[in-house]
């Protein structure tokens, strides 16, 4: 009973982090990994409890999402499709060890982004006045992203407001929506092939127990984020990026 509640309230807590800012990954992993999955399955694991959560978030964001530069929410939709495909593919057949290395230092590339992408793309001169960047550039950064969304998936979603946010000037709060959307995309596909070709279902009691949480923490997540002011939101994420950041250097020290 102990573990099962420390699941259901990781799946809560990590529904609820990727419905305001994202960082569910990182309440989810340690979780599954602390119930007896090893470190692989328990990655490919967290991805399948947060898909109905996101699949949530996303829908209580349905007449909120918008356009980001100048792409359509089918073409951006598409590279987050093709994008979580190789990942997770990539993740089937490599090994996780040289990639775990490299994870602290993609969190703080993206807390760095966040916290400073929008006077520094200013300065640089690359928000002008068509927007920033353009919609081939931002469906390109896309794929890139959801190649290590599909694999790792820790923080891809702020690793996509770094990406708006330094490319195209958009505020974390309007920029929301639209990543819960995309991380719903990642997600599922990503879920699709790992139910397909790994272990997950060898022990389906933890996956169903932090599911089900993750469903709860997604839809008030997104309820809750959607009242809040602008400045909170973009706090919340820095928070969880900088939190993350140190927890992983501490984690490979």
């Amino acid at each position: 009973m102990p573990e099962m509640l420390m699941l259901v309230l990781a799946g809560v807590a990590a529904g609820g982090l990727n419905a305001v800012g994202g960082g569910g990954t990182f309440v989810a992993l340690p979780a599954l990994v602390a119930a007896g999955l090893t470190p692989v399955t328990a990655n490919a694991a967290t991805t399948v409890a947060l898909v109905p959560g996101a699949a949530v978030s996303a829908w209580v964001y349905r007449r909120e999402i918008h356009p980001v530069g100048g792409t359509s929410l089918p073409a951006l939709t598409s590279m987050s499709v093709l994008g979580s495909a190789l990942g997770a593919g990539l993740l089937l057949v490599l090994p996780s060890s040289s990639f775990d290395a490299a994870v602290p230092w993609l969190l703080a590339f993206a807390t760095v982004v966040l916290a400073f992408g929008r006077p520094l793309a200013r300065r640089l001169g690359t928000l002008d006045a068509a927007g920033g960047m353009s919609a081939k550039a931002v469906l390109l950064g896309q794929f890139v992203l959801c190649v290590y969304g599909g694999y790792f998936g820790g923080a891809v979603g702020i690793l996509m407001l770094a990406l708006w946010s330094i490319g195209l000037g958009l505020d974390a709060a309007a920029g929301n929506p639209m990543r819960v959307a995309q991380l719903a995309a990642v997600f599922l596909t990503a879920t699709v092939l790992f139910l397909a070709g790994s272990d997950v279902l060898d022990d389906p009691v933890p996956l169903l127990t932090m599911l089900g949480g993750a469903v709860a923490g997604g839809f008030a997540g997104a309820q809750w984020a959607r009242r809040l002011p602008a400045w909170l939101v973009r706090g919340i994420v820095l928070s969880t990026a900088a939190a993350m950041t140190v927890l992983y250097f501490v984690k490979g020290a």
